[in-house]
């Protein structure tokens, strides 16, 4: 893949997307398109966007492949129907406007535990993004579902801080997950 585009580039996963892919030479354009600039770089198109109106005809969607690390939590969205349109309908408008431009590939960040099914509203919530996108009929598919994710972030997330705390003393007690789906990925890459 040397053309990606990378949403939710501003967040704490995308900006280890961009890092990695600014210093990955087979890589030789990324697309970020975000609601705020970034650090300039040769080859980084950043396009600054309104979500809610993203430009069907831009000439950045032709890109091989996306990566999707767009996300946030239901407290900081305000409202279960916010937290829906940013984990939800961002990544699958991104997703159906990237595969019509010709994306062949395309990568989600989802969650452990996502499952439509679930009567929570961030499981079901990651589930039924996942199962959407697996009927867009991307040749390439890759769903990873990380637990906790750790790092510096730009606001503070007491909840994250105080569970990180609790794993870092009981995770070398607590036994291993089982039954967890693994990564998802179609055969072709």
């Amino acid at each position: 893949m040397t053309r990606i585009l990378v949403v939710g580039a501003t967040g704490l996963v995308g900006r280890h997307v961009i890092a990695k892919a600014l210093a990955d030479s087979r890589i030789t354009r990324i697309v970020a398109s975000t609601r705020r600039p970034l650090e300039a770089h040769a080859k980084l198109d950043n396009p600054l966007v309104d979500f809610d109106r993203l430009p069907a005809e831009a000439d950045w969607w032709d890109v091989d492949g996306v990566i999707c690390a767009l996300g946030t939590t239901r407290a900081k969205a305000g409202s279960d129907q916010a937290f829906r349109v940013v984990d939800y309908d961002y990544p699958l408008e991104v997703a159906r406007l990237a595969r019509r431009h010709g994306a062949s590939r395309f990568a989600l960040n989802s969650s452990v535990g996502a499952n439509a099914r679930s009567k929570l509203l961030y499981p079901r919530t990651k589930g039924e993004v996942e199962e959407a996108l697996k009927a867009m009929g991307f040749p390439s598919l890759t769903i990873v579902r990380p637990g906790l994710i750790g790092g510096d972030r730009d606001e503070f997330r007491l909840g994250e801080r105080i569970a990180a705390a609790v794993l870092g003393v009981l995770g070398p007690v607590l036994p291993a997950a089982t039954g967890s789906a693994p990564p998802t990925r179609s055969p072709t890459h």
